[in-house]
């Protein structure tokens, strides 16, 4: 294998499979990065065995071949070579090395055979869709922060993606929850998706794809069957461009997330946005690391929020409020608060309360794509 190309380009290639690697191992194939160089591209694989990504970028091709490498010391190496360098790699016949080359630099990197990197074959991938990237990125950055990280409850550990009817329109809705709160948005359904089985998208996918869809503008193919998803990213071309991650499922059955929804919270609550989010960070201050706790204090037109610990002191602050429902007391995280707080798009916010110890509804209006559902704390 020979193959020259240039530093910034092979570098942007490293470093969205490189993340894949962990970097412990116990299988050493894991640790490398595997490298196929032929028809004018370079090809990088970086494998857990759950998670697979794949991204082919153009390259000056001398001989084709493929070795593997260390993947992080690869990406290091790379990353600490001038800007618009040219890098040359080269491994011949049985070597057990990979030699690189850019500008007076040399590198002699240990390899391992490109025959013993495992792939990630994909099942029959029944359902084969065209997502927008803006729609993408916005049903995982909406979700994301509910993913639960209790491993005992793995079912938990990821996103929930699925479509449903809603007074005649498909929806493709994602949802997470940690059983403390509950993130819920959805988009219209692309063409290609209805009926689709609901899949629960691992943690470390999600975040993969998080990154992966920040550097594309166009739409990316989403392919599932019940074990698997691949997501690609890019024009479908052999020269350039393109990345394909391609995810083992979470293999469980997510739960009925709608009987925690609440349907008859009456008591309306609306605040300005960015007031609420200050006042929260602020009282919070003074809160213990172990309980978080807020409470707020409601009346009309003005809302309270205070916090009281017994070993710091206490701190409140009064912010305007539209609600004119019966004075009520109830109180919540402020971490969840915040985080819930920076997921809503509006100048304002809408709680819908029951009562102290019923969950609470969260969204930036009536009818919103983006919903929320936050369990009470005792205050």
């Amino acid at each position: 294998m020979k193959v020259t190309l240039e530093r910034a380009h092979l570098l942007k290639s490293l470093a969205h499979v490189h993340r894949v690697v962990e970097r412990r191992n116990t299988i050493p194939i894991l640790s490398n990065v595997l490298l196929c160089a032929g028809d004018r591209s370079l090809l990088l694989k970086a494998s857990d065995l759950d998670l697979e990504i794949v991204d082919r970028l153009a390259a000056d091709v001398g001989l084709p071949g493929a070795t593997t490498v260390p993947a992080h010391v690869l990406y290091e190496i790379v990353r600490k070579l001038p800007d618009g360098a040219q890098v040359s790699l080269e491994s011949r016949g049985d070597s057990t090395q990979m030699q690189l080359r850019s500008g007076r630099s040399r590198f002699a990197l240990q390899s391992l055979p490109d025959n013993d990197f495992p792939s990630l074959s994909a099942d029959d991938l029944t359902y084969s869709f065209m997502l927008p990237a803006a729609g993408l990125k916005r049903l995982i950055d909406k979700t994301q922060f509910a993913i639960s990280s209790e491993e005992t409850r793995y079912y938990l550990n990821g996103i929930f993606l699925h479509t449903v009817d809603v007074e005649g329109h498909t929806l493709l809705r994602a949802v997470a929850t940690d059983g403390h709160r509950l993130a819920r948005v959805e988009i219209p359904a692309p063409k290609g998706s209805a009926g689709m089985p609901g899949i629960i998208v691992p943690r470390k996918a999600v975040a993969e794809i998080q990154k992966l869809v920040e550097d594309t503008e166009q739409d990316v193919r989403a392919e599932i069957s019940q074990a698997k998803a691949r997501f690609t990213f890019g024009e479908l071309q052999a020269s350039a461009g393109q990345i394909v991650l391609t995810s083992k499922l979470i293999d469980g059955t997510f739960p009925d997330y709608m009987r925690v929804i609440p349907s008859g919270n009456d008591k309306r609550l609306t605040v300005d946005r960015q007031e609420f989010k200050v006042a929260v960070d602020r009282v919070a201050t003074i809160s213990s690391e172990r309980g978080r706790a807020v409470k707020l204090t409601i009346a009309q037109s003005k809302l309270t929020l205070s916090v009281t610990n017994p070993d710091l002191g206490s701190a409140a602050e009064e912010i305007d409020a539209d609600y004119d429902a019966p004075p009520i007391e109830i109180g919540f995280n402020a971490r969840y608060l915040l985080d819930i707080t920076e997921q809503l798009d509006s100048d304002t916010m809408l709680f819908k309360l029951a009562d102290p110890g019923a969950p609470t509804l969260l969204q930036d209006r009536d009818g919103a794509s983006a919903l929320y559902v936050l369990m009470p704390m005792r205050v």
